[in-house]
């Protein structure tokens, strides 16, 4: 039986960390059972009929508390954060970091959201964050799956009896001594959607029906992945990671976010280590909907003071319940211990070893393997084999084109290997419809300390893309100003993605900063913060989907066009290239492309075109011939899949 504990007062009340906060309600137990607060924040005392029973100092550790069948009064009274942050602790921190507020922040088990100035300045959470259930005679079922030398095995442990049946598909295992193993011969396997189908088989328990649903899949990467870069496969196929950084959305809203995702090509999502962990259910979601999940431990910057006993014990309590919550499920395909820890400590000239504590190097990955979680291990976003800033090695945050605002063809240069967070632009969706909105800025992510914040980021590459006067245009042409800002987030992306997604290009991709703002404004999201795609997310569209068009410049060498083909069967098609200006064809050319499953084609533009016409107008013989070259990636029946546009002259030079 499981029943919600509702009717909480006050239902609706924003805390900050100043000051205390009690949440009450009565509740009558229809028999025996349990209280289950999935989350509290955070620190806390639960007072059932006037009697302090339990103290919670973890939002992300549940907590049960026995409760006799009866009507009960339900306090729980949340500590204010200040007080305790005003108190000097030891052992001291090796460095300060600016991201959260307070550095006295490190001592507690708490999302930075709501805490962190730059990019979430507040309210933070408070309270009770997630549901509280009434439990009672509810089997606890723990399922792990994995591919083994091509057999499905899932293991199910539980209180039930010897005996009790287990079916998966068409296969059995019955329960002994609290375990069922049933084993699958050479099941569908599970994929991400962009490369097949994500299926997933029920697991089903004799008298409680389905409890969970599992798919199987290989996961594997380079042998040394600080030093060679994260370069991950999936059923032995190379796996190209386009993601973003995920932020949490209303229950009501996962599904329909995540489906966002999916359909505008995305396959992976990144749960970082500032935000917070998330349901059941929407790894549920994530596992049905073939979306890969990079799941960060929510530790972020600081100098954790693992040596202390008291905390140390916490935080192995919260990884027995992450682990607990995502092992077994096939969208998992890489766990990290933290965010931005060693990259902080690097930043300030600190030695490397000093942020490389021995619970992200050494306890996460025994617990990782001693629970069974089929999934990769990074200790941390970003690291590296020398120093987490080398974007060659390990995985890196790597802002070159972006954030700090470095010229495109940086890109190709940097060779990064993987990129846990990238480009970091203010994106202006649809819902900003003019200059003059309350919340325009409302929304602009800013470095503290900093004298630019990310709307200055966005008019860097407007003026270097669209060679115009932003100052000027903004000022005499508001509405012109306000379309190509729009449009050049998705311009500087679609070039970054475009880029990595070569076949040669050595990279294996990455997670934008980040999927959907947390307020409305002209925030990191491709998403506003109702849920909408922005005009960014409808660029990048065309180079993220799974059979895609796009062209790279070579330089010298002219535009290369790339057909990409992630999907599990051969493409046979043709591409059209065209050269014109002011809308007038100047040049046509036309080929057959064959693209084997997961695989990527590469041809030369001038080539295609069957002549040199200095495509990408390098050699400057003369004025430019031409001002647009476009790319149709067509399929056997003629029907248009994709196309992908150049502009030797700039883009402001085309209409």
């Amino acid at each position: 039986m499981r029943k919600a504990v509702t009717g909480w007062t006050p239902a609706e009340v924003t805390y900050g960390d100043d000051a205390d906060a009690v949440f009450s309600t009565v509740f009558v137990a229809p028999t025996n059972g349990f209280l289950r607060f999935d989350g509290i924040a955070t620190l806390a005392t639960v007072v059932v009929d006037g009697q302090p029973v339990a103290e919670s100092s973890s939002m992300w550790l549940p907590l049960d508390i026995a409760v006799a069948a009866g009507e009960h009064r339900i306090d729980v009274h949340c500590r204010a954060l200040a007080d305790e942050l005003a108190i000097a602790r030891k052992p001291r921190a090796r460095w300060r970091q600016k991201v959260a507020y307070d550095n006295n922040l490190r001592w507690f088990r708490t999302s930075l959201l709501g805490r962190a100035p730059g990019f979430a300045p507040g309210p933070p959470i408070v309270g009770l964050w997630r549901p509280v259930w009434f439990v009672a005679d509810e089997p606890n079922f723990q399922v792990r799956a994995r591919l083994v030398d091509g057999v499905g095995v899932v293991n199910v442990t539980s209180s039930l009896p010897d005996g009790a049946v287990v079916t998966v598909g068409d296969s059995r295992g019955e329960f002994c001594g609290g375990r069922a193993v049933v084993e699958v011969i050479s099941p569908r396997r599970w994929w991400p959607h962009t490369h097949g189908d994500p299926y997933l088989y029920d697991v089903n328990v004799d008298g409680y029906g389905t409890v969970r649903r599992v798919g199987f899949r290989s996961i594997g990467a380079s042998d040394d992945i600080l030093r060679d870069g994260l370069r991950p496969t999936i059923n032995d196929v190379k796996l190209f990671v386009r993601g973003a950084v995920w932020t949490p959305v209303p229950d009501d809203q996962l599904r329909s976010t995540l489906e966002t995702a999916r359909d505008y090509g995305l396959n992976a999502v990144r749960l970082a280590g500032t935000m917070t962990y998330e349901t059941a259910h929407f790894h549920d979601l994530c596992d049905e909907l073939g979306m890969l999940v990079w799941q960060d431990l929510m530790f972020a910057n600081f100098d954790y003071p693992f040596s202390d006993p008291e905390f140390h014990h916490l935080v192995e309590q919260e990884l027995d319940a992450v682990v607990s919550m995502i092992g077994g499920r096939p969208s998992t395909f890489c766990v990290c211990g933290n965010s931005e820890v060693e990259q902080q400590a690097a930043m300030l000239g600190l030695p490397p070893f000093l942020a490389r504590a021995p619970f992200f190097y050494d306890e996460i990955p025994s617990a990782l393997e001693l629970a069974d979680v089929d999934a990769l291990y990074v200790p941390s976003a970003p690291c590296g084999a020398d120093r987490p800033m080398i974007p060659s090695q390990g995985v890196s945050n790597w802002f070159g084109v972006g954030g700090y605002r470095q010229p495109l063809s940086t890109v190709r240069a940097a060779g990064v290997r993987f990129a846990s967070e990238c480009l970091a632009i203010a994106n202006i969706g649809d819902d900003v419809s003019n200059l003059d909105i309350a919340n325009w800025k409302v929304g602009v992510a800013r470095d503290v300390g900093a004298d630019w914040d990310f709307d200055d980021v966005r008019n860097h590459y407007l003026e270097l893309l669209y060679d115009v006067d932003c100052d000027h245009m903004r000022g005499t042409d508001p509405e012109r100003w306000l379309d190509l800002s729009r449009h050049v987030s998705g311009d500087v992306m679609s070039e970054v993605f475009g880029e990595w997604r070569r076949k040669d290009s050595g990279s294996h991709g990455g997670f934008i900063l980040w999927l959907r703002d947390l307020v409305p404004g002209a925030g990191w999201g491709l998403m506003d913060s109702a849920g909408n795609p922005k005009q960014a997310f409808r660029a990048l569209r065309k180079v993220l989907a799974p059979l895609a068009v796009w062209m790279t410049d070579e330089g010298l060498d002219g535009y290369a066009v790339h057909v990409a083909n992630d999907r599990p069967r051969p493409f046979s098609g043709k591409l059209l290239v065209q050269a014109s200006i002011g809308g007038r064809m100047l040049y046509d050319g036309e080929t057959a492309v064959e693209v084997a499953a997961h695989d990527v084609w590469t041809g030369d533009v001038e080539t295609i075109l069957g002549q040199w016409i200095d495509v990408a107008f390098t050699y400057h013989f003369g004025p430019p011939a031409h001002d647009l070259v476009t790319a149709q990636l067509l399929d056997e029946d003629s029907a248009l899949i994709g196309d992908a546009r150049r502009f030797p002259m700039g883009r402001g030079r085309v209409s």
